[in-house]
């Protein structure tokens, strides 16, 4: 079964107005500030009749709510502002004379000086809700007041008669809504729904930009030519500038509050200009002559609106007039480029700079007090639209960048697999495929016996396997890749009669290891073994590795009978091995002398800036 509301809302108030000075508002707020809540203020009471809510029924009409007054130009400089006091008198009697435990006052909207609530006692006025230390926030956010449990129902009241004090500018603004009596359990779903939408939304908006802002700003540090990230990041710097008055507590004092105002309102157009700054970046061509003029525009119009000059005027209605011809402006400028180019981004960031024109002139209509007193303020949800645009749009780049650079790996991919196949058909072409030729012209013209073709064809095998060994992977590991070598020509030097030492220590992992970088190796080693089995006349060999910090050492040794180095170094196949080297990216040294045996020292580098070998197949 639903309960019955034991609320209701009130569209008709019956009105009071008294004209105040100065002088006369500052005591009443003094009065207000002596009263501790607990019974009817001595001091309220002591007040003169003009600053008291009218005893005479004459002295009241009825009036509509919401009660709004529109904002007007100022016909010259105001000395003395000439103010007013607005008693809006409501009455409340609970449905079926039952009091509910709590009653609560709920106002969706109050513009109006500080404002205070006051309950009827049988002994006078007693003051419930003072907004002196809110009152510069309550131009955003609703009313709420708890009306003490001792002052419902008392001394058998048959209705609850409250007062909404509201002191005004008489030239000014002022606007105040419908009103909502009843029990507290029934009205605060409704306020605390109604401040998240003009509060909480601006706040959890607010702090979610800024973050975004310093992921953005820390993206663009890494990456300085993405400035759309930078962009991104100024936007979320000046909306949180823009939106200081849902953060902090408000300046005390005039001067600092006019800059404080200044701040906050002038930097809209600058938060405008960076989005559209932004938004061109997505353009097909650069849009600087714009984009200049615009940024003059604004720094013009920041200029003229400083609490400095221009007294006469409503400094806040000509800064949001100007901010409103700024968004003009970007939004008719951004739209014509992305209808001519047409880019998805551009299009849709366009579309939501569009939306969100709309949702700001809703609020400045709101502001002058043309638009209903009772909705909301739209541009933290218009910030909502842009921002989700911006992100988009940061999304498609970041997307397409990613498929651009994996759409150029896929092609390099292809290149190195093509140079490998060129290096592969290369390499056999002039080892195996060199060989086999020669050994086949030898065998036609009857210059080559069976014994001869036989180790020919050895070699040709072994240096097939050594092709095809390079081909595997080896995890960077060039220990791995001696033993695969050894395995395969252990045989061979087996049969020719050579006792192969292995003298191999573990080494660091050489990232730069490739296949192509693993064959020169493997070539290197094989052509030291052979040449040790073919002229060394040798017993013993020995591989040696040797890890020295910086480089690693391969060594083969062996104790034949060596040579002489000077005819050596005049030799052709020397000069080979050493360039097979320098491609590595090492040195080879040949250390002989007849008698001694010979050592083949190869030094490779733990780590290389890049392959040399690469290198020369970007050049």
């Amino acid at each position: 079964m639903t309960r019955p509301q034991a609320s209701e809302q009130l569209s008709v108030a019956q009105l009071a107005t008294r004209d105040w000075t100065p002088e006369d508002l500052q005591q009443w707020w003094a009065a207000l500030r002596s009263a501790d809540g607990a019974g009817p203020a001595p001091a309220l009471q002591q007040l003169p009749a003009h600053l008291l809510p009218p005893a005479d029924p004459a002295a009241w009409q009825s009036v509509r709510l919401p009660d709004v007054k529109p904002r007007e130009p100022a016909a010259g400089p105001l000395e003395t502002p000439h103010l007013q006091m607005r008693w809006y008198r409501l009455r409340y009697a609970p449905p079926g004379g039952r009091w509910p435990t709590s009653v609560a006052l709920y106002m969706p909207r109050l513009v109006t000086m500080a404002a205070a609530v006051l309950v009827k006692t049988p002994a006078g006025w007693q003051p419930v809700f003072d907004n002196q230390a809110g009152a510069r926030e309550q131009w955003v956010r609703p009313l709420w007041v708890a009306i003490p449990a001792a002052l419902t129902g008392a001394q058998d009241q048959q209705a609850l008669e409250i007062i909404v004090a509201a002191p005004v500018l008489d030239h000014g603004f002022h606007a105040v809504s419908t009103a909502w009596l009843g029990a507290r359990e029934d009205l605060e779903p409704r306020y605390r729904q109604r401040w998240w939408l003009q509060v909480g939304v601006a706040q959890a908006t607010g702090m979610t930009l800024a973050v975004l802002g310093l992921f953005a700003f820390a993206l663009w540090l890494r990456r300085r030519k993405d400035t759309p990230w930078l962009l991104f990041s100024l936007v979320a710097a000046g909306w949180l500038v823009r939106n200081l008055h849902y953060h902090l507590d408000l300046p005390q004092t005039r001067l600092g509050l006019e800059w404080f105002w200044w701040a906050t309102q002038a930097s809209m157009s600058w938060v405008m200009l960076l989005c559209f700054m932004f938004a061109l970046r997505f353009a097909a061509t650069a849009h600087a002559r714009f984009e200049r003029a615009l940024a003059l525009f604004v720094a013009v119009s920041s200029v003229m609106t400083m609490p400095l000059w221009l007294r006469w005027v409503d400094v806040l209605l000509l800064q949001q007039g100007m901010n409103a011809v700024v968004a003009l402006l970007g939004v008719a400028y951004v739209g014509c480029v992305a209808l001519r180019e047409g880019r998805r981004e551009l299009s849709i960031t366009a579309v939501a700079l569009a939306v969100g024109l709309a949702l700001g002139l809703h609020d400045l209509l709101m502001l002058a007090g043309w638009v209903g007193a009772e909705h909301i303020y739209l541009m933290p949800f218009a910030t909502l639209v842009v921002v989700g645009s911006f992100l988009y749009a940061l999304q498609r780049r970041y997307v397409g960048a990613f498929g651009e650079v994996q759409r150029l790996n896929e092609e390099m991919a292809e290149r190195l697999a093509q140079q490998e196949r060129q290096r592969l058909m290369q390499d056999m072409h002039d080892g195996l495929g060199s060989a086999l030729l020669s050994a086949m012209v030898a065998v036609e013209q009857g210059s080559m016996d069976q014994h001869k073709v036989v180790e020919v064809l050895r070699e040709c095998v072994d240096d097939l396997r050594l092709v095809i060994d390079s081909l595997e992977p080896v995890g960077h590991d060039l220990v791995a890749l001696l033993a695969t070598m050894r395995y395969r020509l252990g045989k061979r030097l087996q049969a020719g009669g050579l006792v192969l030492d292995w003298d191999v220590q573990d080494l660091p992992p050489l990232a730069w290891l490739e296949p192509p970088d693993a064959l020169h190796v493997l070539r290197l080693m094989q052509e030291a073994l052979t040449n040790v089995l073919k002229h060394a006349n040798a017993q013993r060999a020995r591989i040696v590795t040797r890890h020295y910090g910086s480089y690693v050492e391969i060594r083969v040794e062996d104790d034949g009978d060596g040579f002489d180095m000077e005819s050596a170094q005049r030799g052709r196949g020397l000069k080979s091995q050493q360039k097979r080297a320098n491609r590595l990216g090492g040195h080879l040294k040949v250390d002989s002398s007849p008698g001694h045996g010979t050592r083949t020292s190869l030094r490779l580098p733990v780590t290389r800036a890049a392959s040399p070998a690469k290198a020369q197949g970007h050049r």
